[in-house]
């Protein structure tokens, strides 16, 4: 797997203060790129690593500690969902997607994206979105955020997902791990993909057994592909 490309962790400094720190996450190389390019010409924000895959966007992400980050929703592996679940908390996320369905928007926001906008949109309005959801500013366009408000009030017509105590109770890092369990890495394998000691993935590992109330691993993993967490 390649590793996330990660610059240097020092902050670029501005007349007007610290840069944004912006994480990029597309599967699309020339779009990464072009992106980029859009951003540096902002000089209140620089980009600090970016990735095109689900496991490489959490490690990147995790070890760069990033302000925002921008989230393509279609990626193998579970796309911009899956890097929403597998992230540690700190950073917020802005979807940047082609698509303008009901069903990607809302599976996103209710994963914890903080807005959501169209491949559409200029590079001027792109920075002023990230600046928007740093400062604690939901960002959607109208028609979009017009999906939100309809799954608020129950006139969605995406299904809202069922309850389950056990899964909502596990951390984003313990689900990473339970995922990559369920598809049967071994310790080792898992320490090595998410950057963290072996003795950190067995924490996590006997926190998720002793959270979903599974026995042993082979449990585990049926738990887990019931609820096609794989």
């Amino acid at each position: 797997m390649r590793r996330a490309e990660a610059h240097g962790p020092e902050p670029r400094h501005t007349q007007k203060g610290i840069a944004l720190r912006v994480f990029l996450v597309d599967d699309h190389a020339v779009f990464r790129s072009g992106v980029r390019a859009e951003l540096s010409r902002e000089t209140d924000m620089e980009v600090v690593g970016e990735a095109g895959g689900v496991s490489e966007a959490v490690a990147g992400i995790n070890a760069a500690k990033p302000d925002v980050v921008l989230l393509d929703v279609h990626m193998p592996d579970g796309g911009g969902v899956a890097v929403l679940h597998g992230i540690d908390s700190g950073p917020v996320c802005l979807a940047l997607s082609v698509s303008d369905a009901a069903e990607d928007v809302i599976a996103v926001i209710r994963a914890g994206a903080r807005g959501y906008v169209t491949k559409t949109i200029s590079g001027a309005e792109l920075a002023d979105g990230i600046r928007r959801v740093a400062g604690g500013d939901a960002v959607f366009s109208p028609r979009l955020a017009g999906f939100v408000l309809d799954s608020f009030t129950g006139k969605s017509p995406v299904p809202e997902p069922p309850l389950d105590p056990e899964l909502d109770s596990l951390t984003p890092r313990e689900l990473e791990v339970l995922r990559l369990l369920a598809r049967g890495y071994t310790y080792r394998e898992i320490a090595e993909k998410l950057f963290i000691s072996v003795k950190t993935v067995e924490t996590h590992a006997s926190n998720v057994l002793r959270k979903t109330q599974q026995s042993n691993r082979n449990a585990l993993t049926r738990w887990a592909h019931r609820r096609r967490i794989d």
